[in-house]
C-alpha cells in the first residue's frame, strides 16, 4: 500500500483527492451499455484515473474497452463499438409523444430479433430445434462470432494484461453452474473471455475456454461489486454503474410487468451487495471500539489477534450511478439497439456524472476521512436534463 506522502495518495481529480485505489464498477444490461460509455467519457473530462475496472455482460466489454486502449483513445474506442452496434438503425427523430417514441422503440427491438447486431450477433440460418444435438448451433439462436473480430479491433490484448489497469470479468461454468471471475491479476483475457461473460442464453451460445464451457455472469450476480470489495486491499473510491433501477412504480400494463421483473431481477443482487457493505463495516467498527479498550497486554493474546485482524477494513467510498428509463422504455430496452436510444443513453450517462461533481466536496470529505460511505445519485436520463438531484450518502461508518 502506499504511504501517505507517496505521489500516488497525491494524486487529484478536477474536484476531488483520489485514494489509493479506484474502481469502475460496471453491471450487464446489453443495450443500456451506452449509458456507461457516457460515465467513462464523463470520469475522463473530470480527470478521474481508473486503477481497476470489472464488469459482467456489456459491462465486460465497455471494460475491456478501456482496459485495451490508452486514456486518450478509450472514448474514441467505445464511440467506434457502439457506433457499430447501432448502424443498421437509424438515429429516429424524437416525438413529443411517449406512445409513438415506444412503438418505434419496439419496433427497433423487433428489428434487432429478426436480423441482429453489427459486430456483435447474427440470427442462425437454421433454427437450434433443427441443427445436431451437441453442436455449438444448436445451443442458442444467434451466433456470436461477430463479436470476436470487434473486440480484437477495438482492444490491445497487451495493454490488457500487462497494462496499469486492473480488469476483471465474471461469468458462469455451464457444467458446474460455478460463478467465477477471470482477472488479470491471475488470467491472461483475452476476447473469449469477454465473450463469455455476455454469453447469454438462449440468444448467444456458450464460449470455451481450456476445456470449460461459459455462460454470462449475469445469470448467478449482475454486478462486479462484490468482486472488487472482496478483493480491496487499500482506500477504495468505486463508481458503482448500474442499468437497472431498485425502485420504480407499479406496473399498468403487461409490458410493464416483463420490465419490473427485469428490473428487480438485475437490480437486488447489487443493493443487497451495497447494504451488506455497510454493515460489515459497521460491526467491524463497534469490535474495533472494543478492542482499543482492552489493556495493552491484552494485545499479543491470539485471540485478541485473531479478532483485530477479522476486524480490519479499509474504508470504501461507493458512488452508485444508475441508469433511470423514460416513459417509452419497457422490456424490450436491454436489445434496443437503435442510433437514437444509444445516444440518449450516453448523454444521460456524462450527465450522472455531472451531478456527481456536484457532490464531489462531500465524497471528497469521505476520502479525506476514511469513511466508508454510499451515496445514491440521482441521475437523470436521457431527453430529461432538468432539475438534478443532488447527491446525498445513505448510511456511512467510520472505519479505522
Amino acid at each position: 500500500m502506499a504511504t501517505p506522502d507517496s505521489p500516488r495518495r497525491q494524486r487529484r481529480a478536477k474536484a476531488m483527492p483520489l485514494p489509493d485505489c479506484v474502481a469502475l464498477v460496471l453491471q450487464g444490461g446489453g443495450a443500456l451499455g451506452s449509458f456507461q460509455a457516457g460515465v467513462i467519457e464523463g470520469l475522463a473530462a473530470s480527470e478521474i484515473e481508473i486503477d481497476w475496472v470489472a464488469g459482467i455482460s456489456i459491462g465486460a466489454i465497455n471494460a475491456a474497452i478501456v482496459a485495451g486502449n490508452p486514456p486518450e483513445r478509450r472514448v474514441s474506442q467505445l464511440r467506434s463499438f457502439w457506433d457499430r452496434l447501432t448502424s443498421a438503425l437509424p438515429s429516429f427523430p424524437i416525438f413529443p409523444n411517449d406512445h409513438v417514441r415506444e412503438f418505434l422503440h419496439e419496433w427497433s427491438a423487433g428489428m434487432v430479433m429478426a436480423g441482429g447486431v453489427p459486430g456483435f450477433f447474427s440470427p442462425r440460418l437454421l433454427h437450434p430445434s433443427f441443427a445436431t444435438p451437441g453442436s455449438i448451433a444448436a445451443l442458442s439462436y444467434y451466433d456470436s462470432t461477430p463479436l470476436k473480430k470487434t473486440l480484437d479491433d477495438l482492444i490491445d490484448w497487451d495493454l490488457v494484461n500487462d497494462g496499469p489497469m486492473r480488469l476483471s470479468v465474471g461469468a458462469v461454468d455451464v457444467e458446474s453452474g460455478n460463478f467465477r471471475y477471470f482477472d488479470t491479476t491471475t488470467d491472461r483475457i483475452d476476447a473469449r473471455h469477454i465473450m463469455a461473460s455476455g454469453a447469454l442464453p438462449p440468444g448467444l451460445p456458450p464460449v470455451e475456454i481450456d476445456g470449460r464451457w461459459w455462460w454470462d455472469g449475469g445469470l448467478v450476480s449482475n454486478t462486479p461489486l462484490s468482486h472488487v470489495l472482496d478483493n480491496q486491499r487499500e482506500p477504495l473510491l468505486a463508481f458503482q454503474v448500474d442499468l437497472f433501477p431498485a425502485n420504480a412504480e407499479q406496473p399498468r400494463t403487461i409490458m410493464d410487468v416483463v420490465t419490473r421483473q427485469q428490473e428487480i431481477r438485475y437490480s437486488s443482487r447489487t443493493r443487497q451487495i451495497s447494504d451488506q457493505v455497510i454493515k460489515l463495516r459497521r460491526e467491524r467498527e463497534a469490535i474495533n471500539k472494543v478492542l482499543a479498550k482492552l489493556p495493552p497486554e491484552l494485545s499479543q493474546d491470539p485471540d485478541v489477534a485473531a479478532l483485530a485482524a477479522m476486524a480490519d477494513e479499509h474504508p470504501v467510498s461507493l458512488v452508485q450511478l444508475i441508469h433511470r428509463p423514460t416513459e417509452w422504455e419497457g422490456g424490450s430496452r436491454g436489445f434496443e439497439f437503435s442510433a437514437r436510444t444509444m445516444h440518449e443513453h450516453w448523454m444521460a450517462g456524462v450527465i450522472a456524472i455531472e451531478q456527481t461533481m456536484l457532490g464531489a466536496e462531500l465524497i471528497a470529505h469521505n476520502i479525506a476521512d476514511g469513511t466508508t460511505a454510499a451515496f445514491d445519485l440521482c441521475a437523470l436520463n436521457g431527453v430529461k436534463h432538468s432539475n438534478p438531484c443532488k447527491s446525498r450518502p445513505v448510511e456511512s461508518a467510520n472505519v479505522p
